[in-house]
């Protein structure tokens, strides 16, 4: 299968990606993640106390959760700060929630104990696949952390997460789309999975006509083909650290 692309990549070629470890100095883990022209700041913080509503209920274990951001210079019109609007977009609170179930699912709550990890992730730089981008680099700080806060008891870490985007365009499936490509795209999905393979979110959109099984099929493949070079890139972060 052959397609040309905008940057010239083939159909089932990632953007270069980075993964920079300990981006910050404060937090208690910290990566910077480019996937081309998209750039996300995550970050990892934690908290020896759970939130009310787990007391409430009498819920054991820890929480992971997530906040999301988009600086005002990160697209090519400036977008305006939540903060000064007074409220989140309903965009920011899907991507959110998202990323924070796709983490809960690299940890074993009860391990965590009465814990709360917060995962910041903050773009910088936004040129399609921020949500994925954010997953990807807080999954990798978030197995970081957690080797901190544990060196030498049971670590709660149970496997990487990692997202990535496919889509379909001119009616040929394409692997991790950049902005131009996403806006015209017939079918635009994100595909989150653990690193032994199993699905944690497919969330897939036709904007035009509908799609068939078989493609859903190929995309979800192309996706994991992807994932597993994400997967093998954080894998080898997450093993040097001590």
């Amino acid at each position: 299968m052959s397609a040309l692309r905008i940057d010239s990549r083939s159909y089932d070629e990632l953007r270069p990606l980075s993964l920079t470890q300990d981006y910050l100095s404060h937090p208690l883990s910290s990566v910077f993640i480019s996937c081309g022209g998209t750039r996300v700041l995550t970050a990892v913080s934690c908290e020896d106390k759970v939130p009310s509503w787990m007391k409430n209920q009498k819920v054991s274990g820890g929480w992971v959760t997530c906040e999301y951001g988009m600086l005002p210079a990160a697209t090519s019109e400036r977008c305006r700060r939540e903060a000064s609007a007074g409220k989140q977009g309903g965009r920011t609170v899907e991507i959110q929630r998202l990323i924070g179930r796709s983490l809960r699912m690299a940890v074993d709550l009860e391990k965590l104990g009465e814990r709360t990890v917060y995962l910041d992730c903050d773009v910088i730089d936004a040129d399609g696949g921020t949500r994925c981008a954010s997953i990807s680099g807080a999954a990798l700080a978030l197995g970081i952390g957690c080797k901190r806060l544990f060196p030498e008891g049971e670590n709660p870490f149970k496997e990487l997460v990692a997202a990535v985007s496919v889509g379909i365009i001119d009616g040929v499936p394409m692997l991790d789309l950049c902005y131009a490509e996403d806006s015209r795209a017939e079918v635009d999905m994100n595909v989150v999975m653990t690193e032994s393979g199993n699905l944690v979110e497919v969330q897939g959109t036709a904007e035009g006509a509908a799609f068939s099984r078989k493609q859903l099929n190929e995309l979800v493949d192309l996706a994991e083909c992807g994932l597993k070079q994400i997967f093998a890139r954080q894998r080898e972060i997450l093993e040097s650290i001590q």
